[in-house]
Parts: structure tokens; C-alpha cells; sequence
């Protein structure tokens, strides 16, 4: 199911990279996001993760629904929120549970 360090490093490293390779916005596209994951050595299984932390609401549901049909957000939200607390991480990825 989730890993703890891959997941982790979507929410420390994730957020710099796409900084530096696109600059300081308020939110990314998905194809910046998934350019980012596949050449930086994040593991693509948990892209969902990336387009839920850095893409705008109404391209998150479009994207969601073309690439990954069968993920609910609030229910993805709630399983790593869940699987964090029991490692009782504290970070950048508490923004899941808002």
C-alpha cells in the first residue's frame, strides 16, 4: 500500500523541485507536476498525491477523473492521512487532513 519515505518525500522534496524548475507559483500544472515526479525519481505511484497537494480544484478533479477514475479525493485524503498519523509524522503533508 503506502510507503512511509516515498510519501515523505513528496512532502519535502516535492514542493523545492517544482520551485526551481518552474518558479514560485501558487499552484502547478498537471503536466509540471508529472514531468517533475517521472525525471526528479519521485515514485509515480503516488502522483495523485502530487496533483492533490499542488494542482488547482477544478484541474484536480479533471485530472483526477481522466487519470485515476477511481480514486475519491477525500477518501485517498483520509487513508494517507491516516497512514501519516501513524507514524505520527508532522509536516508539510498535514495539509492532507484540512
Amino acid at each position: 500500500m503506502f510507503k512511509y519515505w516515498a510519501i515523505k518525500k513528496y512532502g519535502t522534496k516535492l514542493l523545492p523541485k517544482l520551485r526551481k524548475r518552474y518558479g514560485e507559483q501558487r499552484c502547478y500544472t498537471a503536466s509540471q507536476l508529472r514531468a517533475t515526479v517521472y525525471q526528479c525519481d519521485f515514485n509515480p505511484q503516488y502522483l495523485p498525491l502530487g496533483y492533490i497537494l499542488f494542482l488547482n480544484e477544478t484541474e484536480l478533479k479533471q485530472v483526477l477523473a481522466q487519470e485515476f477514475p477511481e480514486i475519491s479525493v477525500p477518501c485517498y485524503k483520509k487513508e494517507l492521512t491516516d497512514f501519516l498519523n501513524s507514524y505520527k509524522y508532522q509536516g508539510f503533508l498535514q495539509v492532507l487532513s484540512h
